[in-house]
């Protein structure tokens, strides 16, 4: 049977607590009203006044009328009708006009399912137009994170009825059974986060994590109840704290940034010091490479060479003097002149300025070129 102040609405005392609006769960009408209208009416429409054939039509229709308020009730299409007998649940009624037993064996309750109830929790709002401002609520407000801080949190609930026999015999007070399980679901997820996420990119998460735990605890009380939505109206930290709290997120920016750039920097100059690095590996196995290159070149010359000493020692000799002389002479800008040819040179002529200007070019030995062999003068 349901708790004695459910909602449902205003009306009569029954044997159980208020009735909702009486038989038929409407407002019941006024008897001695429509009598009294009716004989009056009868009097004026009848020659002499009626008499008793006047009062006997007008207690035959109200006692027509009352019939039909006792056996008929009407739901609203944003109502659902539960049906009690003798304050025993029976049956449930759909939107429209519907037949009962007259009260008290039926009575009808007719709770508003469709209709999105809100609870404020953490503050009380005005009105619309009233022109008052928000008054916070501390008691509800203030919650402690789990990194031991204290958050200042408003939020609101937004609920329904979508089991009307449930939220009629189940809870005793369906207002402030939502409120106490919305403020208990949100004090103890706040107390497994962390302030910092609650305050900016998890509020969305959060919402999500109360709007469950509320309707799995309302499910476990079986009340009939629909969680439609979570909204977290203000989340700061308390009004005493809060220039410090930005002070220390303020720091906690910088340190976040600093370690951003240092974090670019680094990833800048590590790859460029490993690509250095990788750098002179390569000419380091380049330069070995050559090296070995050249080292087994002249070993194989070397080799040759013996070779070809080996079979004729003085041409072998004389050719290496010769090559050897190109390899020097060719690097100075010293002429050597055959002391023989050369009392036809002009003192003054500047041969070496002349060689300097054409580098690339060999100089042509004199004609009696036998001076190089014997140790000719310069």
């Amino acid at each position: 049977m349901p708790w004695s102040n459910q909602s449902g609405g205003g009306g009569n005392n029954g044997p159980w607590g208020p009735r909702p609006g009486g038989p038929g769960g409407g407002q019941q009408p006024d008897l001695e009203e429509i009598l009294r209208k009716s004989q009056d009416r009868l009097r004026q429409a009848m020659p002499g006044g009626g008499g008793k054939w006047v009062t006997a039509l007008v207690a035959l229709g109200a006692v027509i009328v009352a019939g039909i308020f006792a056996f008929t009730v009407r739901v609203n299409t944003d109502e659902v009708g539960i049906v009690l007998r003798f304050g025993e649940y029976v049956r449930q009624l759909q939107p429209g006009l519907h037949l009962r037993l007259p009260y008290p064996i039926e009575e009808v309750e007719l709770p508003k399912f469709t209709r999105l109830n809100r609870i404020e929790i953490g503050h009380r709002g005005a009105p619309q137009g009233a022109g008052i401002s928000v008054r916070d609520v501390p008691e509800e407000s203030l919650m402690l994170t789990g990194d031991e801080n204290i958050v200042d949190i408003d939020f609101v609930v937004v609920w329904k009825i979508n089991n009307a026999p449930d939220y009629l015999f189940n809870i005793q007070n369906p207002q402030g059974t939502v409120k106490d399980v919305s403020e208990s679901a949100m004090r103890e997820i706040v107390g497994q986060s962390d302030i910092e996420p609650i305050l900016t990119a998890a509020r969305a998460e959060t919402e999500g994590k109360v709007q469950k735990l509320i309707q799995r605890t309302l499910d476990g009380y079986q009340a009939g109840i629909e969680i439609v939505e979570v909204q977290l109206q203000k989340v700061d930290p308390p009004a005493q704290v809060i220039d410090a709290f930005r002070d220390v997120q303020a720091a906690r920016a910088d340190q976040e940034r600093l370690q951003n750039e240092a974090q670019a920097y680094a990833n800048r100059v590590v790859p460029e010091a490993r690509g250095e690095a990788e750098r002179i590996l390569q000419s380091a196995q380049g330069y070995r490479d050559r090296v070995i290159a050249e080292a087994k070149g002249e070993a194989a010359r070397f080799e040759k060479v013996l070779q070809e000493y080996q079979k004729a020692p003085d041409v072998t000799r004389k050719r290496i003097f010769i090559d050897t002389m190109q390899d020097v002479l060719s690097n100075t800008d010293k002429i050597i002149i055959d002391k023989d040819g050369g009392g036809g040179v002009v003192p003054y002529l500047p041969l070496s300025e002349l060689q300097r200007k054409a580098p690339d070019e060999t100089p042509v030995p004199s004609s009696s070129g036998s001076s190089i062999q014997s140790g000719g003068q310069q």
